[in-house]
């Protein structure tokens, strides 16, 4: 069994991605640039837009914090996406999740430049890659391919079951592993809540993509010898024994399923770190179509 360590992986990734910002920079080239747009005061939106700009400075590109007020309106906020659209130093646009309760997320994805959501979620670049288009793919879906590539694990050919449909992971993690490409070719079931005999599917698949986001969902008994698993979920359980007062708990018992698995990813540290450089990754790539492939 091997751990599939996205902290080493992603390390890699950003040095990679470093080097190549690096060259631009002694090229002379003006470096790549990302926005965030948080609004309101949620603490833990707060981190994670901290956590993206420092890892934007430890690559060498250039990040900018857009923080409006909880009273924002839908069309504030439209106005300020549409600012960082028409912004010819911004290349790269994302909107922190959760906003405010009254602000509609999908009105916003309408909005954003599909040349800048670098998030990869606009309806544009979500049909393009359903389409098998050149497109900002999802980051964490993203992130989860190249996690395997980087490990040698094949998809082609592969039975692949994704439990969860969201629009962030389980919908786009399924269009990716279809596609005809060095890293999709793959016969793919989506499980979810209505989903008849899932733990029969799981069974019978050489690789399990869990976001489902409920800890202990996936148990030793779902899981063939051999598989590999991927677990997205993370979920923060109440722990008094730590700092923060909880704890990070994947999809997966990983204890028991560790031990018939050929790799599976630990929760924290697998599939997190390669999200944010999935993200960078997608902010250098849009720099590099928008500004340099003209």
């Amino acid at each position: 069994m091997t751990i599939l360590d996205g902290k080493l992986a992603a390390a890699d990734w950003r040095a990679d991605i470093a080097r190549r910002v690096g060259e631009l920079r002694d090229a002379g080239r003006p470096t790549p640039r990302l926005a965030a747009v948080l609004v309101g005061d949620d603490p833990a939106s707060a981190t994670y837009v901290r956590l993206k700009a420092k890892a934007c400075e430890e690559c060498g590109i250039r990040s900018k914090v857009v923080h409006l007020g909880a009273e924002t309106t839908q069309q504030q906020l439209h106005d300020t996406v549409r600012a960082l659209n028409s912004n010819s130093d911004i290349d790269g646009i994302i909107v922190q999740l959760p906003l405010p309760q009254g602000l509609d997320y999908k009105a916003v994805l309408k909005v954003i430049s599909r040349k800048k959501d670098v998030d990869g979620f606009t309806p544009e670049n979500i049909g393009r890659m359903a389409l098998g288009m050149q497109c900002l793919p999802p980051a964490t879906p993203a992130g989860i391919i190249e996690l395997m590539r980087r490990y040698g694990i094949t998809t082609r050919g592969k039975r692949v079951a994704v439990v969860g449909r969201s629009n962030v992971v389980g919908r786009p993690m399924a269009s990716l592993l279809m596609q005809k490409s060095g890293m999709g070719d793959a016969t793919v079931t989506v499980c979810h809540s209505a989903t008849v005999g899932m733990a029969d599917i799981l069974r019978e698949a050489d690789i399990i993509i869990s976001a489902a986001g409920h800890p202990g969902l996936i148990t030793a008994s779902m899981v063939k010898d051999g598989a590999v698993v991927i677990d997205v979920g993370t979920t923060r359980i109440d722990d008094p024994t730590r700092r923060s007062g909880y704890r990070l708990a994947g999809d997966v018992d990983f204890e028991a399923v560790a031990p018939r698995c050929s790799y599976i990813t630990p929760v924290p540290g697998g599939v997190g770190p390669m999200t944010i450089a999935s993200l960078l990754n997608n902010t250098l790539t849009a720099y590099e179509r928008r500004r340099m492939q003209r």
